[in-house]
């Protein structure tokens, strides 16, 4: 990137100018980490200072069983598969009531597309996760299950969402949007819900006062300008309404585990590349510029490993998820040492090690509790990029 582009880019930037799809593209092209890093980072300052969010969670999948064989998933499981399951909402509630003692906030579920559960089955289980645990919000299900709800319902979205809201909901998640662009999607997707009922899901879940997370998997067959395609789409309805609270961009994951039983089904990972730190972090700090009204970015520290997380908090994020505990929609497949779990501690002690404060958050990112930064007094002690 030539001096001048870079100086008005850096302008832009600080007037608070809205960046264009070409800005956007120009800053993919650029090969100064460094540069765009700190451009991220004035950003992510000038939101939320030198704090880094977290919230201690704890996700569930009741089911793995689903209609779509999406080409980059390996959790996906068909009826009859050795070991394909679904929980009862019986023992879903005894294995959220387990968690009790941990002190989550949080309960984040995510399920396959199953073909023969009544609709019945997901209002009544969040009433029942609800009664166990009345402290915990329920943040569950994408719109892609929302739009399958429809199928197996036979009622309107609009209904589904009041319903699931009058059993418990307080958010939906934000997956299920992968790559909007068709160009791509198309290639990865075998689901039926694509950028029109997403953004429409999302859309009346915002209308109806709640408030939820957006995604973006990266790092697979996509361009740079199909990343840039995601991000504007999710600025333009965020300018309409508001609703969204945190961008999520989530590396695609080659899943070697789950050839054990000799199926292939992650079926991207013969002809891609995991993205590489260098590439994520350029992914963070270009989806923070652009993003310019969506309040706060997340790494989710167990696809990204957490050296690579903690180096995005400089990157333009700041939120570093939860404690999470089992997540079975991907595995670490390349060596780079992410745990299963990470403490309210094991959180605390990453956070003031990449130089930051942090903040426990609930579900709505009202704040639990601040606690104390890395003690500034310490030569050793890190500190944020100075801005």
């Amino acid at each position: 990137m030539d001096v001048g582009l870079k100086r008005e880019l850096e302008e832009k930037v600080r007037s608070g100018e809205r960046l264009s799809r070409e800005d956007g593209i120009a800053l993919y092209e650029s090969d100064d980490l460094a540069w765009l890093g700190g451009l991220a980072h004035e950003v992510r300052t000038r939101k939320n200072g030198d704090v880094v969010h977290f919230n201690v969670n704890r996700h569930l999948n009741m089911t793995n069983v689903c209609t779509a064989s999406c080409a980059y998933c390996s959790f996906q499981r068909k009826p009859g598969e050795k070991d394909a399951y679904t929980m009862r909402i019986e023992e879903a509630v005894k294995l959220a009531k387990s968690m009790e003692a941990e002190n989550l906030t949080e309960l984040h579920i995510v399920n396959g597309l199953h073909p023969n559960l009544p609709w019945r089955y997901y209002p009544r289980s969040l009433r029942e996760l609800k009664a166990a645990l009345p402290d915990v919000s329920l943040k569950a299900f994408t719109a892609t299950e929302i739009h399958h709800f429809e199928t197996i319902s036979g009622m309107s979205a609009s209904e589904i969402l009041d319903e699931l809201i009058d059993a418990g909901l307080e958010s939906l998640t934000g997956g299920g949007a992968e790559i909007f662009d068709w160009e791509v999607r198309q290639h990865i997707v075998d689901h039926r819900t694509h950028w029109e009922d997403w953004s429409r899901i999302h859309r009346l879940a915002h209308e109806k006062g709640l408030k939820t997370p957006c995604t973006m998997l990266y790092g697979h067959i996509e361009e740079p300008r199909h990343r840039v395609d995601h991000v504007l789409r999710l600025r333009e309805l965020q300018d309409e309404t508001g609703g969204f609270q945190v961008f999520i961009p989530l590396r695609y994951q080659h899943d070697f585990v789950d050839m054990k039983d000799g199926k292939i089904r992650n079926r991207l990972q013969s002809r891609t590349q995991m993205a590489t730190g260098a590439e994520a972090l350029k992914t963070f700090a270009v989806s923070r510029l652009l993003f310019d009204n969506v309040p706060h970015v997340k790494v989710f520290w167990v696809m990204h490993g957490v050296n690579t997380a903690q180096l995005a908090l400089q990157h333009g994020a700041d939120d570093m998820d939860g404690s999470v505990v089992e997540y079975k929609i991907t595995h670490d497949a390349d060596d780079f040492g992410t745990p299963n779990k990470l403490t309210r501690d094991d959180l605390l002690d990453l956070i003031r090690d990449a130089g930051f404060r942090p903040v426990e958050r609930n579900t709505r990112y009202e704040i639990i509790r601040e606690y104390d930064a890395a003690d500034p007094a310490r030569r050793e002690s890190p500190q944020p990029m100075r801005v």
